[in-house]
């Protein structure tokens, strides 16, 4: 049964492209791309960008961005347990064990990613999202220090006046409600957004629970200012039930982390994070006559983060204060329209970090306390020249400085010392090339450069690790871009090598405390393929639409020489990588707005240690949505919907612990599960 379905949906794709061009009446509107305030056609983009849409952002289950974030090739996302995110572009996960590492997130305006190198993704609702951008690949050149890319994440659009609101509950105690406000005056306008999300979880100790509140407004002074303000405070608990052994985890997927002989488990331990953080930006931006704009925002945030852990209990106070300006120059000449950026941004973490010996979920005894401050800055040029809207030229760098300091009060008194990386200059030449008005070329050279984060520099193992050094490496892409003239078909393919030097790469003692090193390089060779479609639109018949999404990653990703002790895993593939991830999905719309969502996810087996001797295995997800949108009760609309995750039951684990200790390499994934709920308003 498993096999047919994954046959019927690998194949729809080729069924459904033939179709295609019999169909007169599809539809699929010209897509464009903002970037950092720069709007390009999607199919002229230089960059390896993918856009996920409001349009798909409500066809997947609201609990959880894994599902989403996954729908695009190059695309890692995992979770351990319901919270626990962690996201890799175009790579492995071997720097995160937790979290998001190597990768620039921004929402709106602002930096996401602060500057000790973590990104608190997992604290956003599902709510907060509009669209995202995904640029896979360096981005270093205008996002700063990163060899992974960026994810630019826009939040709810303020163009009209809506009230929204929406409840949803399913299986494992999930339940999640939403509501938004959003009001339009004629210079001022506002949103206020908040969500509630609270969940059992699959396994023993692995509830969770999100309390979010958002506001953003926006004040147009005179017709060339605007000043936006955005705000969020969440409040996020989530258990980690902690990684299985194959043994246990085909005896008891549901079980959490035993204990052994000289360790307590996870349930005694009460493992899990508390994070609540305040994060607030103001941005500023206003036309310069007619060629330049000059856009400035500053950001800050508080975080205090708790971590209960089988070995220790981490207390963390993280606050951040950044900035980000650039002065933008368009003009169009009769041959050329040229576009150019300049500008910076800095930022600066300071982070109080305490462990303590963990007596069942209290802390006990302080086994350390240091101090560690990072600043993070960038300078930026960028140069776009169009030449003749077929020939589109990207020229950009950026000179990248970044330094930590650290002070340790116990258990050994350090007065307070600084370390300063070289100053790093990231290159990028792309150009795109328009070869019909259909059909377009690209290629691009960039640098990627990705210093420690604080996590790293300062481990579970509570030493500060002075002698990490950033990664680096080069990266070499073509790429082409078509889409049908009658609008009708989009499908991109990237080809890509990127070579990384002095990988950072996580490691464990014997008792489970975690320390990161340089050790050698990897060689990462992929090919990238996505397709949008539609095969029937706007029909008066039993089906009024039909539109599709497919993508496929081949990643031949393989570690060059990467010595570890007296081995060396030169040739190995690379951990925690899948070689094949082949999604597709249909949308069916019927009359009377009834609507039929599938989704088809296959990804092959993942090595998960560096020896490459234990693989979680391949597993199939299909994924299902029915509901009814836009029916009206007096003039209120509403949607209705029932989904069901996972509907063949697959048993397989999605988040692996990596190179774990004593071989517990796994954590499962929820078995087949089910869905439901209501949207007020729109």
């Amino acid at each position: 049964m498993k096999k047919s379905l994954t046959f019927l949906f690998a194949l729809f794709p080729i069924f459904a492209f033939a179709q295609v061009a019999k169909t007169d009446s599809i539809k699929l509107d010209e897509v464009t791309v903002k970037g950092y305030y720069n709007t390009q056609s999607l199919l002229r983009s230089v960059a390896s960008v993918s856009l996920i849409d409001s349009t798909e952002i409500r066809n997947q289950p609201n609990s959880s961005l894994v599902s989403l974030m996954n729908t695009v090739p190059g695309v890692r996302m995992e979770e351990r347990s319901p919270g626990s995110y962690r996201v890799s572009l175009r790579g492995s996960l071997l720097r995160s064990p937790f979290g998001i590492r190597n990768i620039k997130i921004y929402f709106d305006d602002f930096p996401l990613t602060d500057a000790g190198g973590n990104s608190y993704l997992n604290s956003l609702d599902f709510v907060a999202l509009a669209s995202v951008e995904v640029y896979k690949g360096p981005e270093a050149n205008i996002y700063g220090a990163n060899t992974g890319g960026a994810v630019l994440i826009k939040s709810t659009k303020l163009q009209n006046n809506q009230i929204n609101g929406s409840i949803s509950g399913g299986s494992f105690g999930l339940f999640h409600q939403t509501a938004s406000l959003t009001k339009v005056f004629k210079n001022y306008r506002f949103n206020v957004t908040e969500g509630y999300q609270t969940s059992d979880g699959y396994r023993d100790n692995s509830a969770m629970n999100r309390k979010y509140l958002q506001t953003t407004q926006q004040l147009d002074y005179n017709k060339k200012g605007s000043v936006k303000f955005l705000a969020f405070y969440s409040d996020l608990a989530y258990q980690t039930p902690g990684g299985l052994t194959a043994l246990q985890l085909s005896q008891n997927p549901r079980t959490a982390r035993p204990a052994t002989p000289t360790l307590p488990g996870a349930i005694t331990q009460q493992a899990g994070i508390y994070n609540k953080t305040l994060f607030a930006g103001l941005s500023n931006n206003y036309q310069l006559g007619k060629d330049f704009k000059h856009i400035i925002a500053v950001y800050t945030s508080y975080t205090d983060f708790r971590n209960p852990f089988i070995t220790n209990y981490e207390k963390r106070y993280e606050s951040n204060l950044g900035l980000r300006t650039f002065l933008a120059y368009s003009h169009a000449f009769s041959m050329l329209n040229l576009s150019a950026q300049i500008g910076a941004e800095t930022a600066e973490n300071n982070s109080r970090i305490k462990n303590f010996d963990n007596n069942a979920g209290e802390p006990a005894k302080l086994q350390a306390s240091d101090y560690l401050k990072a600043a993070q800055s960038f300078g930026f040029l960028r140069l776009n020249l169009d030449f003749n809207r077929k020939l589109n030229v990207e020229l950009a760098s950026s000179l990248n400085l970044y330094r930590y300091g650290y002070e340790r009060f116990f258990p050994t008194t350090l007065q307070k010392k600084t370390k300063n990386f070289n100053a790093e200059l990231m290159p990028k030449i792309a150009l795109s090339y328009l070869v019909r008005n259909d059909l377009a070329i690209r290629g691009s050279i960039s640098k990627g450069y990705s210093p420690p984060t604080i996590a790293e520099v300062r481990a579970s193992d509570n030493n500060i690790n002075t002698n990490l050094q950033a990664e680096f490496g080069w990266n070499y892409e073509i790429g082409l871009r078509y889409k049908s003239r009658d609008n009708r078909l989009y499908f991109n393919t990237n080809v890509f090598q990127f070579n990384l030097q002095d990988a950072i790469v996580r490691k464990l003692n014997q008792n489970e405390t975690e320390y990161f090193e340089n050790t050698g390089a990897t060689n990462q060779k992929g090919i990238e393929l996505e397709g949008k479609f539609w095969v029937v639109k706007d029909a008066n018949g039993f089906i009024k639409d039909l539109k599709g999404n497919s993508s496929y990653a081949l990643s031949k990703f393989k570690f060059g020489d990467f010595p570890v002790g007296k081995i060396n895993y030169s040739g190995n593939k690379l951990t925690g990588v899948p070689e094949h991830v082949f999604i597709n999905s249909l949308e069916f719309l019927f009359q009377k707005n009834i609507y039929f969502f599938a989704q088809h996810n296959h990804t092959s087996a993942i090595p998960v240690n560096d020896a490459n001797t234990v693989t979680a295995k391949k597993y199939d997800l299909v994924d299902l949505k029915i509901g009814k949108r836009d029916f009206k009760i007096g003039k209120t609309k509403f949607e209705l919907y029932f989904g069901m995750n996972n509907v063949l039951n697959e048993k397989y684990s999605l988040g692996n612990d990596l190179n774990a200790v004593a071989g517990r390499y796994f954590n499962a994934a929820a078995s087949r599960n089910f869905y439901t709920g209501i949207l007020v308003g729109g």
